[in-house]
């Protein structure tokens, strides 16, 4: 491979609409310096971004400038943080350009609880139906359980490997199955969080036509991608924070019509969700829109740092990041589908698209061997941690579209996965699968990725070249001695 110069050379005249997001390479140098300053090669946006230096010194300025207290009373402090949630809730609105008269914001822990909230509460019934994909986080496919609970029908759609893409003549037959007299859910995923499919929108408007209510799980889409409100409108949308720009941690979003919070009714009342509750009376009513799903006291210091976080984002410029991503992504991907052993065999297994149309900056592959072999994971992930690269490796809580890209079948699944009581461990399991990877490696750029970072990723799997796999865990046995 060329050196740096000349290969970001290259990179440039292959990809020149990258110069227009030069500011953020400018904005790493000021803002995120850390990452230089410790040597560190950061490939794990999909797992969680990064905070900008800026966003903690807002935050601790707004705090120690202060003094803030719960907001569940009436009291000077108590109305100040009121005031800043409430300012909050009304930006995340206006940064996905939702109107305050169609839509509300929960705040949730993370897009995991906002997920869990409309499982525990919609009306699953025998007459209705949990509809979702094969690709999908385990948030979403932990739902089935609160459906199977209330005796509602749960029916996966597949997506067709290699590119991982929806298989639409199916979704269609199964999206025609939704009955008058019954709740019907759909859930998908805006962008794949194993495959970095993004995964069309307007399947949002065609499952609502046919009498779906839509759950879009937008937790890795957003970080890169515009997700206009006034466009589509989905009846539930979950994120977390973090994901985007990388602090706080511990809030998450539930956005949510405000027809279709009518029809979820909760399993339980808790502080703050309640105008009255009565012992003796043995009655509660709750409250009003989005608070009657905050249960308790919200993590309430952090939230000013949600809207400072998204002016953060909106100031670079979410087209900016998308482009950025888009060119690196791409060009990730050229480089790893071409990285062969001197017999010709391939280094690398990418599973979904090979190309940037419409995915995201998500690439899961797997590494092989110069016969073949995969290479465990594991030890990939133990190789990068020693060149200072954060990346991940396992199956990414997305077990459907694991199983799917592996080529792991029903039939081996039910061997392997048998309905006793008896718990399996992960290396029964593998041994179980056999010669069958149970992971994956998962690299992802994100808002300050840079073309130093993509060449140095391209750099270490270079090192595999011509390497067995007993040779790749020799290295790292005689290293670690």
């Amino acid at each position: 491979m060329t050196n740096i110069a000349q290969a970001e050379k290259e990179f440039l005249t292959q990809y020149p609409q990258f110069e227009t997001t030069h500011h953020l390479g400018e904005l790493r140098a000021k803002d995120y310096a850390r990452l230089e300053n410790l040597h560190h090669i950061y490939l794990d946006y999909t797992g969680g971004g990064l905070y900008a230096d800026s966003q903690i010194r807002a935050h601790a300025d707004l705090l120690l400038c202060n003094v803030f207290g719960n907001p569940h009373s009436t009291n000077p402090t108590s109305l100040a943080m009121t005031r800043h949630i409430e300012q909050t809730r009304a930006y995340v609105l206006n940064y996905f350009s939702a109107s305050p008269d169609e839509y509300v914001v929960i705040f949730t822990l993370n897009a995991s609880g906002a997920l869990k909230l409309v499982g525990e509460s919609y009306p699953f019934d025998a007459n209705g139906h949990y509809l979702l994909l094969f690709d999908n986080h385990n948030s979403v496919n932990g739902i089935r359980e609160f459906a199977r609970a209330k005796h509602a029908p749960v029916t996966y759609a597949p997506v067709i490997p290699p590119d991982m893409r929806i298989d639409e003549p199916k979704l269609e037959s199964l999206l025609n199955l939704a009955r008058p007299d019954g709740h019907h859910l759909f859930a998908y995923p805006a962008q794949s969080n194993f495959t970095g499919v993004r995964h069309p929108l307007d399947w949002i408007e065609r499952a609502q036509a046919k009498g779906w209510d839509v759950l879009l799980d937008a937790a890795a889409f957003v970080p890169t991608n515009r997700l206009d409100l006034s466009r589509w409108h989905p009846d539930f949308v979950s994120l977390s924070f973090y994901k985007m720009f990388g602090y706080p941690t511990g809030v998450g979003a539930l956005i949510a019509r405000k027809a279709a919070l009518r029809k979820l009714h909760r399993p339980w009342f808790a502080g703050g969700t309640i105008t009255v509750a009565s012992v003796q009376g043995d009655r509660y009513y709750l409250q009003e829109g989005a608070e009657a799903f905050e249960d308790g006291t919200l993590n309430y210091l952090t939230l000013p740092a949600v809207e400072i976080g998204l002016r953060h984002i909106a100031t670079i410029g979410i087209d900016a990041i998308h482009t950025r991503v888009d060119c690196l992504t791409g060009w990730l991907l050229e480089q790893l589908t071409t990285l062969c052993h001197s017999n010709g065999k391939p280094v690398v297994r990418v599973y979904g698209p090979v190309t940037t149309y419409e995915r995201g900056g998500t690439i899961t592959m797997n590494f092989y061997d110069v016969n073949g072999h995969f290479i465990d994971h594991r030890l990939i992930e133990v190789s990068a941690n020693r060149a200072n690269i954060s990346l991940r490796t396992g199956c990414f809580c997305n077990p459907g579209g694991g199983e799917l890209a592996l080529g792991i079948s029903a039939e081996e699944l039910s061997i392997c996965l048998p309905r006793s009581s008896e718990r399996m461990t992960l290396d029964e399991f593998r041994r179980c699968i056999d010669d069958k990877s149970t992971g994956a490696v998962r690299i992802s750029t994100g808002l300050v990725t840079t073309f130093a970072d993509v060449y140095r990723m391209i750099e270490f799997s270079r090192g595999f070249i011509d390497k067995t796999a007993r040779q790749v865990q020799e290295d790292l046995s005689s290293a670690t001695h």
